[in-house]
C-alpha cells in the first residue's frame, strides 16, 4: 500500500475498503460545500458508493494508471488528492483534490500538492503536471499558485457542472521548473 508522511500531522495514504464509511461521512457532512465545484457529489449517496470509488482507485493504482490518496490530518480523513489518469507515453498527469470545510485555511492542501508533485517528478519521472480548477474557484486556484504552478490559460466551457458549463483555469509545471 502507498503511504506518504508529509509532516508529523499530515499523511497521504491509499484509501482501503475500511475507509468507506469515513469517506462517505466526510462527503455527506460537506455535501453543500463540495457540490459547488464537484459534479460527482450528487451521485455519492451511500457508503456503497464510496466503497465503489475506493475499489476503482485501488484497481487503477494496481495497474499504475493513477493514484488517489486520502489526506489524513491528525489521523482524521480531511479530503482526497491524487493523480488523474497518468499518461505514461507523454510522462504527464493532472492533480485533482478536495478538502472538507473544517480543514481549510491550514495550508494542508498546498503541502499535499507539493508532496505529490515532488513524488510525480522524482519517483515516477513524469515531465509535466497540471491542475484544472473551475475559473471561479478561487481557493483551488490559490492552492495551485502557492504550490508553484503557473497559470497557463482558461478552457472555456470545459465541464458540465449540474446545470451549466463552467470554464477551467489551467495551471501547469514541468520537472525542470520544479524546485
Amino acid at each position: 500500500m502507498f503511504r506518504m508522511p508529509i509532516d508529523k500531522h499530515l499523511d497521504l495514504a491509499l484509501l482501503e475498503h475500511r475507509h468507506a464509511g469515513m469517506l462517505f461521512s466526510v462527503i455527506d457532512e460537506n455535501r453543500e460545500h463540495l457540490r459547488r465545484y464537484l459534479p460527482w457529489v450528487d451521485n455519492t449517496r451511500t457508503v456503497n458508493d464510496s466503497m465503489g470509488f475506493i475499489q476503482a482507485t485501488l484497481e487503477q493504482f494496481a495497474r499504475s494508471q493513477s493514484l488517489s490518496t486520502g489526506i489524513f490530518f491528525h489521523g482524521a480523513l480531511a479530503g482526497i488528492i491524487g493523480y488523474h489518469t497518468i499518461d505514461w507515453a507523454n510522462r504527464r498527469t493532472a492533480l485533482g483534490y478536495w478538502l472538507a470545510s473544517p480543514f481549510q485555511g491550514h495550508g494542508i492542501m498546498t503541502r499535499a500538492v507539493r508532496a505529490l508533485t515532488t513524488h510525480a517528478f522524482t519517483a515516477l519521472s513524469l515531465h509535466r503536471m497540471e491542475i484544472r480548477a473551475a475559473a471561479e474557484n478561487r481557493r483551488s486556484r490559490t492552492v495551485a499558485e502557492r504550490a508553484g504552478y503557473r497559470f497557463e490559460g482558461t478552457c472555456r466551457g470545459a465541464e458540465w457542472l449540474h446545470d451549466r458549463f463552467v470554464d477551467h483555469a489551467v495551471y501547469g509545471i514541468t520537472a525542470p521548473d520544479w524546485k
